[in-house]
């Protein structure tokens, strides 16, 4: 008999896990009974940490007692309080802190970078994006094709798993750009597609459109605080992501965006040669309160910015970026992951490798947190087996037809966690 599906096993696990103690940073939610909910819904909504409501009660104290002035008093002064955001932010995408900004939404985000790096002419006006990406995604990139006066059954190239599989190939992505290279002007992927969990080769796939002269940009909703990452080293052109996933900073909370240095020349934005909307939150900061209209951009990613950001928001991130600095940054949170989500895998496989299926890549270097199921039962729907381990304790999501998907996040779930999930899994899945 295998001992790995024991709860003592699963125990002694976290014993041996120097993480096991930044649980204890956090709220977690709780089951009627008073037990511990086992919440693997970090890739939809990360929990609060702990620390969260310090950080914004003081933020509200100092509104409270200094008004206008809290501005520029305090510990961390309103004013400039995103850049108190910067330093941990770039660790997290492997940027240079000129190279990042906590602004806007996601999709807002999203927008404002295809405004600079989709640049369509007559001969160069597809961008590449995935068939099944987030449909905020597709609508973003559709919207961008029809205000610049094309026709998206032209210009938005699909890339899809071949017939059968779930999950994109690298090889399928590089043939597309070589042989279609010429005519896309941007190349928009997931870093971690968020049906499957998979993740993208973002270095390689970067290389590739460089050098059939793409811009090449990538929504890392999934990835920011899941994996590691060099944007800065890989040469991507930009990124966005939000902050309440693996970020933990709130639902809504102001997202992230990366644009690569090369860009932040204030020439090219002066001669045209880089467009952007502007607003004045990304004007020179020496001389931004003169209120004079002639916009001079700030020479990092903060030019992108359009209006000052709610403070309260930027409080929570701050929280959660002070969190994963306690763990020690990425690295260590990514090896613990891998050890959880593998022995996660390796107990499904055991104990339900014919009931359900795994469509998250088993390489460990295309995927993350995320494991995404499907039920193989004829006489059982993914939607009633998600509903049923629901009602047993389990806050996970559903998406349809068939998908469960499940992201034990290392910062807090632990091997006990997937466990007893595994357990109130083979319970769901019998036939009543």
């Amino acid at each position: 008999m295998n001992t790995i599906f024991s709860l003592e096993y699963a125990r002694q696990l976290d014993q041996k896990d120097p993480l096991a103690h930044m649980r204890q940073q956090f709220h977690i939610p709780k089951q009627d009974n008073g037990e511990d909910e086992i919440y693997f819904c970090g890739n939809s909504l990360g929990l609060q940490p702990k620390r969260t409501s310090d950080y914004l009660n003081y933020e509200l104290s100092q509104w409270q007692k200094l008004g206008v002035k809290g501005h520029f008093s305090g510990d961390f002064p309103w004013m400039p309080y995103h850049e108190f955001l910067t330093e941990e932010s770039a660790k997290l995408v492997g940027a240079k802190t000129s190279e990042v900004v906590c602004m806007n939404s996601l999709t807002a985000n999203l927008h404002f970078m295809m405004v600079s790096f989709y640049r369509p002419t007559a001969t160069r006006n597809k961008i590449l994006i995935e068939d099944h990406a987030f449909p905020s995604d597709h609508y973003a990139v559709e919207s961008q094709i029809r205000f610049h006066g094309f026709d998206p059954e032209d210009c938005m190239l699909l890339a899809k798993p071949r017939d059968g599989e779930t999950i994109l190939r690298t090889e399928d992505i590089l043939e597309i750009i070589e042989s279609q290279g010429n005519e896309i002007a941007l190349i928009m992927l997931p870093g971690v597609q968020y049906y499957t969990g998979q993740v993208l080769d973002m270095k390689t796939i970067t290389e590739a459109g460089h050098r059939k002269g793409c811009n090449v940009g990538f929504d890392l909703a999934h990835a920011t605080g899941n994996i590691p990452m060099q944007l800065h080293e890989w040469n991507v052109d930009f990124a966005a992501w939000c902050t309440y996933k693996y970020l933990n900073s709130g639902p809504g909370s102001v997202a992230g965006c990366f644009v690569h240095e090369k860009h932040h020349s204030s020439e090219l934005f002066l001669n045209n040669e880089l467009p952007r909307f502007a607003g004045w939150w990304g004007h020179d900061k020496e001389s931004r309160f003169r209120m004079e209209n002639n916009f001079i951009p700030i020479e990092s990613a903060e030019s992108w910015q359009l209006s000052n950001p709610p403070i309260l928001s930027l409080a929570a991130i701050r929280a959660s970026l002070d969190t994963f600095k306690q763990a020690g940054g990425i690295n260590p949170l990514r090896e613990k992951a891998i050890k959880l989500t593998s022995y996660l895998r390796s107990l499904l496989e055991q104990e339900l490798g014919d009931e359900i299926s795994i469509i998250t890549p088993n390489d460990i270097n295309a995927s993350g947190c995320q494991l995404s199921l499907t039920v193989n039962l004829h006489d059982l729907d993914g939607k009633t087996v998600f509903d049923r381990i629901e009602a047993a304790g389990v806050t996970c999501d559903f998406r349809y037809p068939n998908v469960i998907r499940v992201a034990p996040v290392p910062l807090y779930n632990s091997f006990q966690d997937a466990f007893k999930f595994v357990t109130i899994l083979k319970n769901s899945l019998e036939i009543s």
